[in-house]
């Protein structure tokens, strides 16, 4: 067991010694680590599955803990006004999604449902997403192109009557069952292939505990995605704002493709949608400003998108809008639920790739915003388990013709602003749900889609203002501003799905940079104090004679060590590979001048060039993580090329990883002798150390 002597003087000068010991390693065989986790893990008892069970459903712990009269009033109101949100949210967002609206109400009836049961935070609303449905529907029109369907063509068919199905049909196996699959049908078989699969992804990192995963995606990260991916949005509702039919873009670059094509098609425009576009805008944003500025005053949020869909389609019905000025509408919406079927296989092996995004994104927007909420409120959730349950919100309603969910921002703020305190209220917005399912979605068959478009479009404001934040990032930190522009530009111009790849690299690249390059520093002594700070940034300090103090600001690893030895190079005034050279050289020139005479030998010690005022390099590494072979390797080239030229270099600080390092890479020496005088627990241990042994070498000299 090694033992460690530090000695500190005081001011007035006497020494004070205090012992360090460090402790032995705890050596634990992996065996015995895998056995202990298998019998921790694989008992079985009444007592643990109860607990697994009630882990699993959380709703079993707190439910009967219910507070009615507490809870009941905020509950009820909350779940009201998510459940009027969410009807016309849930049909404005199948356009986004490429699907009929019916398919939007399921799955907002379904994850409010099982998210109750499994979820743990108490403020998230889960349901229908609008990054989600684009990702969605982009997938689907890729597939529903390769399948040699129209996408041009207005889906107006009934659901289930084959004679009014496009003319296009493809043979799809569903489950086990061999059939004929109209272009709707294909559509939402591929929507429930990609939702299974991305539920299947998040259930698997639950059981495999990777949701650190979600710590890679940044919030610059997520706000550029999710800025990015609404200028995306907004871009794909402007035909339907005016009215015109465009080809719907593959592939990369839909946005500058989208916009050319609106631009061609612009003498095209329904000038019946291009007015009612404009009073629907003008209104839900006045709505929305108002509401915003006087949202202490109002104890329940303004349903404006309600009234608008319910006074547009009447307005629509009356006018006849459709047939005299040919306005593009929602068209019928059944009502009652489809049997269940079985997400089809072939095509999960076609979508497989594209639901690994779908999945991250979903996992990683819900656990961020539980984990803001239970801050916020004091309360814990369990970030595994909520990845269970948005995992399940999307494996059990890909079974009932449902596509992806995830939390969403903006209908959390208003459910936990409406006096939101369980997920009792999810239960309520799911009776609202279901009630339009089963009896008022047939009254939205004249719903403009442009009022739709209207919805999303307005609903998109949060993510766009993140433009005008773009001065404040850029102030802040210019590497976060970075990111969050190169992250927007990359899911606007290329993709969503590639502009959260591009993001999540370039956020790493830029912490490698940040490594590869860090703050390196002399430091001087903080008057009457045994402290040291960088004396380019403190004013004031004290230089130590014929001592430099160099701090190193990040670890010293295989990436950036040639710039740790540039920077202590530079810094220190010194490089002792050119100094030895110019010393040989010197010595070279000094001999032929004592072979040629007496008389120029005098001038030999002249040209010899000597750093007599430097007698030791004190390196901090408090800032220093870890050090890596390449790094110890510097370090004892550096001790060693220094030590050529009578200068000694010593390290202070390092934690007890680093300490680690320098043991195993031989830079104590042999058993570790010369750790006493290499390494020091504080800067100034290591300068007392110096003035000591320069005080013994005068002595021994006289």
């Amino acid at each position: 067991m090694e033992k460690e002597t530090e000695i500190v003087r005081t001011e007035n000068g006497s020494p004070f010694r205090f012992l360090m010991e460090r402790k032995p390693p705890v050596r634990i065989r992996k065996m015995d680590m895998m056995k202990s986790q298998l019998r921790k893990n694989c008992t079985c008892s009444m007592r643990r599955m109860k607990k697994s069970v009630m882990d699993f459903f959380p709703v079993l712990r707190w439910l009967p803990k219910y507070n009615c009269k507490e809870y009941i009033w905020g509950d009820v109101m909350s779940g009201l006004v998510i459940g009027i949100i969410l009807v016309p949210q849930a049909i404005a967002y199948s356009l986004l999604a490429g699907l009929k609206p019916i398919y939007s109400l399921y799955t907002s009836f379904f994850a409010n449902i099982i998210y109750f049961l499994m979820g743990t935070s108490r403020h998230v609303s889960v349901g229908i997403f609008s990054l989600l449905s684009l990702m969605v529907g982009q997938v689907v029109d890729r597939e529903l192109l390769l399948a040699g369907f129209d996408l041009n063509d207005d889906p107006q068919e009934a659901t289930y009557s084959r004679g009014h199905l496009n003319v296009t049909v493809y043979n799809v196996t569903l489950g086990s069952v061999s059939t004929e699959c109209g272009k709707e049908c294909y559509a939402i078989g591929v929507a429930t292939a990609l939702t299974f699969l991305a539920g299947v992804y998040q259930v698997l990192m639950g059981l495999f505990r990777l949701g650190f995963v979600s710590m890679y995606l940044s919030e610059p990260v997520l706000d550029g995605f999710a800025t990015g991916a609404s200028v995306t949005i907004l871009t794909a509702q402007v035909k339907y704002l005016i009215g015109i039919k465009i080809p719907r873009a593959q592939g990369y670059g839909i946005l500058i493709t989208t916009w050319v094509n609106i631009f061609r098609n612009i003498a095209q425009a329904n000038l019946c949608d291009v007015i009612t576009s404009t009073i629907c805008i003008a209104v839900l944003v006045t709505a929305k400003e108002l509401g915003d500025r006087y949202k202490h005053r109002l104890k329940v949020p303004l349903p404006t998108e309600l009234v608008v869909i319910v006074v547009a389609t009447l307005v629509s019905h009356y006018g006849r809008l459709n047939e005299v000025y040919a306005s593009s509408v929602s068209g019928a919406i059944p009502t009652g639920f489809i049997p269940p079927r079985v997400p089809d296989v072939s095509l999960m092996q076609r979508v497989a790739v594209d639901a690994l995004p779908l999945a991250i994104v979903g996992f990683a927007f819900t656990i961020s915003l539980s984990e803001m909420f239970a801050k916020k409120y004091a309360y814990t959730v369990r970030a595994n388990q909520e990845m269970f349950a948005i995992g399940f919100c999307n494996i059990i309603p890909a079974f009932f013709h449902c596509f992806a969910t995830s939390a969403a921002l903006a209908k959390s703020l208003v459910k936990s602003s409406t006096g939101c305190q369980t997920q009792v209220s999810s239960i309520i917005s799911a009776v609202v749900v279901l009630l339009v399912l089963l009896f008022f979605a047939p009254l939205f068959y004249n719903l403009q889609k442009c009022i739709l478009a209207c919805i999303i479009i307005v609903s998109l404001r949060g993510a766009l203002r993140k433009f005008k934040d773009v001065p404040r990032r850029y102030r802040l930190d210019k590497i976060d501003a970075l990111v969050w522009c190169v992250t927007m530009l990359a899911s606007a111009l290329i993709s969503t799905e590639m502009g959260l790849l591009v993001g999540v690299v370039f956020s790493m690249l830029c912490i490698v940079g940040r490594t590869q390059v860090p703050h390196a520093a002399l430091l001087g002594r903080i008057a009457n104090t045994v402290f040291y700070e960088d004396d380019g940034e403190y004013k004031n300090l004290l230089t130590i004679p014929k001592v430099k103090i160099f701090r190193f600001e990040a670890p010293l690893y295989y990436a950036n060590k040639d710039f740790f030895l540039k920077c202590l190079h530079r810094r220190t005034g010194l490089d002792p590979a050119v100094e030895i050279a110019k010393r040989k050289k010197a010595k070279r020139k000094g001999q032929r001048s004592l072979e040629k005479g007496p008389g120029q030998g005098e001038q030999t010690p002249w040209l010899v060039p000597k750093h007599n005022d430097l007698q030791a390099i004190v390196i901090d590494c408090s800032a220093i993580l870890f050090v890596d072979t390449a790094g110890v390797s510097t370090l004892k080239d550096t001790h060693k090329d220094h030590q050529e030229l009578q200068i000694t270099v010593l390290l202070a600080c390092c934690n007890p990883s680093v300490i680690d390092s320098l043991e195993r890479g031989g830079y104590l020496g042999s058993e570790n002798k010369d750790m006493h005088e290499l390494l020091f627990h504080s800067i100034h241990s290591a300068i007392q150390f110096v003035r000591e042994k320069e005080i013994l070498a005068n002595v021994s000299v006289v």
